[in-house]
């Protein structure tokens, strides 16, 4: 399944800024198809004003009159609810495995979400195959609309988005890496006469321990050696 073929469906939804936010939610993870259901009168300029950069997500949003008929042309429909009973959804999945799940599937799939005060009602998530809730404080489960949105949105584009080009991924220092960290450490030691006396060894040991119990990346890898390189050849020109 690709993030195309992933529909956002907003029952009744009530606030302008609500319906804004989504869109630029939506954005941010590459979503573009927005379906709204019976909504109430929303200000177009408020909308436009929340979803700054995303306002063609608006533009381009379905309205219908019933869920029955926004979903019609979808092969799975979900519905998000943090409420259990005996007429709710017996299944239901996080973000993050729901998101895993549709990976493996193909075809139009709708995601649902409803009101902003009252949710999804029975009939409506009757209409779902499945559930899928937002693990959350049992003291205050409820979240807002717009940030429900945004949880899943995130979910969905990390399994099915295109995320070769985010910078700033980690990158855990490996075994060799951490070595030659290390090397490069002691050596810039051993030149500012700091082992006139035996304990190289010992402390290369301590700094390989503490270095892998950090967790470093490579750039902070790279970072740290070249601080001790450079101080060792400032040192030595002063002398």
């Amino acid at each position: 399944m690709r993030l195309a073929d992933i529909v956002i469906v907003l029952c009744r939804p009530e606030e302008s800024g609500n319906v804004g936010a989504v869109c630029r939610a939506m954005k941010n993870a590459g979503l573009g198809s927005l379906r709204l259901v019976s909504p109430a009168s929303l200000d177009e300029g408020v909308v436009k004003a929340r979803a700054i950069h995303a306002a063609d997500v608006w533009e381009a949003a379905q309205v219908s009159d019933t869920l029955a008929e926004a979903i019609a042309d979808c092969s799975l429909v979900v519905g998000t609810t943090r409420r259990r009973g005996s007429r709710r959804k017996s299944v239901t999945l996080p973000p993050e495995e729901l998101a895993l799940f549709l990976r493996e599937r193909a075809g139009k799939s709708a995601l649902i979400f409803g009101n902003e005060r009252t949710g999804l009602e029975d009939a409506e998530l009757a209409l779902c195959n499945f559930a899928s809730h937002i693990p959350a404080n049992a003291a205050f489960p409820s979240l807002n609309l717009s940030h429900a949105v945004q949880i899943y949105a995130y979910a969905l584009f990390r399994a099915l988005g295109d995320c070769t080009g985010v910078t700033g991924e980690w990158v855990p220092l490996e075994r060799a890496g951490l070595e030659q960290l290390v090397q490069r450490i002691s050596d810039s030691l051993a030149l500012l006469g700091f082992y006139k006396r035996p304990g190289r060894e010992k402390q290369e040991r301590f700094l390989r321990d503490i270095f892998a119990r950090a967790s470093l990346t490579e750039r902070e890898a790279a970072y740290m050696g070249d601080l001790f390189s450079k101080t060792a050849r400032l040192a030595l020109k002063r002398r």
